[in-house]
């Protein structure tokens, strides 16, 4: 099943700053919000956790070079 995270738990999840999350978004390396009504928004658990698996992997892929 589908899991939604809100901005406080994709700042939990990654490490990042709201100021980057959305910084990240503008340039099209992080994943879109989803729009839930009204004015909130939310993230789609797995691809959270497929942007961090990129982040690691590319990361073990350039500490190999």
């Amino acid at each position: 099943h589908m899991r939604i995270l809100r901005l406080k738990d994709v700042i939990g999840q990654t490490g990042l700053a709201r100021s980057t999350i959305y910084k990240y978004i503008d340039a099209g390396s992080f994943p879109k919000p989803v729009p839930l009504g009204g004015r909130s928004i939310g993230w789609v658990e797995s691809e959270i956790q497929g942007w961090i698996t990129e982040k690691v992997e590319r990361r073990d892929i350039e500490a190999s070079r």
